[in-house]
């Protein structure tokens, strides 16, 4: 491991652990909380208990309501005398009920006649509800409990412990933990027992409600009704019912409202609805019946989750950022949620996915960052580093994948230009005194040279002094390589040609005179980054690079600007129009070969450049040439005239070329 991946592994370590730490001290605190009491909202929603499948276990719970209707058809003002009370509890047993849960506060005396009939109907399957109330003052607070009336509870009814204890948020989800609770009561009075009990341990926090639906979901009749059931209510409609009887308005009250007795449940959030007390008392006693209530992980446990999602967090960020970074840390939070679900549903525990999904944002977030920084950074120093040298197409693949600045190269078919300055030390002999003026003119030169090969697509190489070497086909494939070539080739003789007219505009009769020769050859090379490991260039390296060089040096000898190479004429024959000018030979290689030129980059009829390719080769063969040839295309017959007098020249019959590549 080298130092970077040190560094790196060292950051993703401190990340990881700073995440689970912030996210375990989250855990502790309360308004985070009640944001994963949300989530147990969610899921307790998802799939609710069967309430069919449930009556079909044991006896099913019916409510009767203290409705609208029940005023109505009672006509009597609240609170209804307790005789009231009695009639309905002789009701119910006539019906066939199994226990009978007065969610009401009895505390008070009302008339010794009524309080006494209420007492003579009640029983040991009866259950009344009592209150505890919490009394704060600056000074003390105090525990109220508030029983029924003794003569209630001497009478044999059963007195359970109705209060609730709602979360910050004011949902009610935790199960009462008191011993004689009024839901636990009732399950009593009915003969049943409790299969759940409070969670114990720091591995456990408390007893969570499973609730069975959103408001109304139990059956539910009017009081009324239970008054008379026989002419109310179908036959055996009661029997062997557990009864709940309390305040239960017909339309469920709205949770913004509010209403005596309702409380707002898991289903809330979803209805806007708060649910009846006396629901509530029933969904308490079900939970414990039938053990559905749902066990909260205490912190060991969610410490743990964290550890492990920051964990894997930190193996997923371990590589450098990118898509498949971000979709395997979103694929790891969906897997905490389906590790939550199945805990809930499958093990009835709830582990909340809040946390420990934070803590892998916690973890990738800043890392990723930090790996977009970089790469940004990076892509930045390669674009100024390579702009000025590389083709755009091979400077945005660089700043992609800075991994392809490595040592090591690929064989493949390129096509390779070289430019040079012709005349270039007598130019720089006759400026000696000005070297800057010298400097500046060469800038003029190549900038317009070097553009030519950039936008065909070309990658520079290198600047050898006055001289540019670049090629095509590499880094990215070009199909055309060896056509852009030549039109870069003939691009650079027209930029001089502009660039000569500015100096007579701007100097005159003492402007320079530019020229360049212009080699391009084809073939076989090994591409890719050479150097040394701490330095290197983006270069290519074979015989063809070497045949390009000498055929820009013989170009001067054969009279013309541009020379080819015969493997590079031979690809552009049905693209443009390639003409031999000569058979050379050059340092290094044995034998002669054809060379060849282009005038422009329009096409040719293929008898016209056959019959002018035969010219040559009978000037090269030592016949004299026909000066009635072509001239009905001037630039032709110019070119063949320069070849015969660069022929005769060679055996002696006119003076030589200058440099410029005239005649003296």
């Amino acid at each position: 491991m080298d130092q970077r991946q040190r560094r790196r592994a060292a950051g993703t370590a401190v990340a990881a652990l700073a995440a689970a730490l912030l996210c375990l001290a989250l855990a502790t605190w309360q308004p985070f909380r009640m944001a994963e009491m949300r989530v147990f909202d969610i899921f307790a929603t998802l799939a609710p208990p069967s309430m069919s499948e449930l009556a079909a276990k044991d006896d099913s719970v019916v409510i009767v309501a203290i409705d609208e209707p029940s005023f109505a058809e009672i006509g009597l003002r609240w609170p209804w005398p307790r005789d009231l009370h009695a009639q309905l509890i002789r009701a119910l047993r006539r019906a066939g009920v199994k226990a009978i849960a007065l969610d009401l506060i009895l505390a008070d005396p009302s008339t010794a006649e009524a309080d006494g009939a209420l007492a003579k109907a009640l029983g040991p399957d009866v259950v009344l509800a009592a209150d505890e109330s919490l009394i704060e003052t600056p000074h003390m607070s105090q525990l109220i409990r508030t029983e029924p009336l003794p003569e209630f509870v001497a009478a044999g009814a059963r007195a359970g412990l109705a209060s609730v204890v709602l979360d910050p948020d004011n949902v009610l989800r935790g199960m009462p933990a008191a011993a004689d609770g009024f839901s636990l009561e009732t399950v009593k009075a009915a003969g049943l027992s409790s299969i759940q009990e409070a969670p114990t341990g720091e591995f456990r926090r408390r007893l969570l409600i499973r609730p069975m639906g959103p408001a109304r979901t139990y059956p539910t009749i009017s009081y009324y009704q239970a008054l008379a059931p026989e002419t109310f209510l179908p036959p055996d409609f009661l029997k062997n019912k557990i009864v709940f009887v309390g305040r239960s308005l017909q339309m469920a009250v709205p949770a913004e409202t509010g209403g005596a007795d309702s409380f707002a449940t898991a289903f809330t959030s979803a209805t806007g609805l708060l649910v009846p007390g006396v629901e509530v008392q029933a969904t308490i006693m079900d939970n414990l019946r039938y053990g559905l209530s749902i066990v909260e992980a205490g912190l060991p446990v969610t410490g743990l989750l964290i550890a492990i999602a920051a964990l894997v967090a930190a193996l997923i960020a371990w590589r450098p950022a990118d898509l498949w970074t971000l979709g395997l840390g979103l694929g790891l939070v969906v897997c905490l949620v389906a590790i939550s679900a199945v805990a809930f549903f499958f093990l009835q525990t709830f582990v909340s996915p809040l946390a420990p999904s934070l803590a892998v944002a916690a973890v990738i977030a800043p890392l990723a960052a930090r790996d977009i920084t970089q790469e940004r950074a990076m892509r930045r120093d390669v674009t100024r580093a390579f702009g000025h040298y590389l083709a755009p197409a091979l400077v945005e693949r660089l700043a992609r994948d800075p991994s392809g600045l490595k040592l090591g190269g690929e064989r493949r078919e390129l096509t390779i230009l070289f430019s040079d300055i012709r005349n270039f030390t007598t130019l720089a002999e006759s400026m000696k005194d000005e070297p800057e003026r010298l400097t500046q003119l060469i800038n003029r030169l190549l900038t317009p040279l070097s553009q030519a090969v950039l936008d065909r697509g070309g990658t520079i190489d290198k600047f050898i002094g006055d001289c540019i070497m670049a090629f095509w086909n590499a880094p990215l494939d070009d199909p055309d390589h060896a056509k852009r070539a030549v039109e870069a080739g003939l691009a650079m003789l027209g930029a001089v040609s502009s660039l000569n007219e500015e100096l007579r505009q701007e100097f005159g009769g003492d402007a320079p005179r530019l020229a360049v020769g212009v080699g391009i050859n084809t073939g076989i090379c090994v591409v890719g980054n050479m150097g040394s490991a701490t330095r290197f260039d983006y270069s290519v390296l074979g015989d063809a690079v070497n045949y390009a060089s000498r055929l820009e040096g013989a170009s001067k000898e054969c009279g013309v600007p541009l020379l080819l190479g015969e493997a590079t004429a031979a690809k552009i024959t049905d693209r443009l129009a390639p003409l031999l000018v000569a058979r050379v030979s050059v340092k290094g290689r044995s034998g002669v070969a054809p060379v060849y030129t282009v005038l422009s980059t329009e096409t040719m009829a293929d008898e016209k450049r056959q019959a002018f390719d035969a010219a040559v080769e009978e000037i090269l063969a030592g016949c004299a040439p026909d000066k009635d040839a072509f001239n009905d295309d001037p630039e032709l017959a110019g070119l063949l005239s320069t070849i015969a007098r660069r022929e005769e020249r060679k055996r002696g019959l006119l003076r030589p070329f200058t440099p410029e590549g005239v005649e003296a």
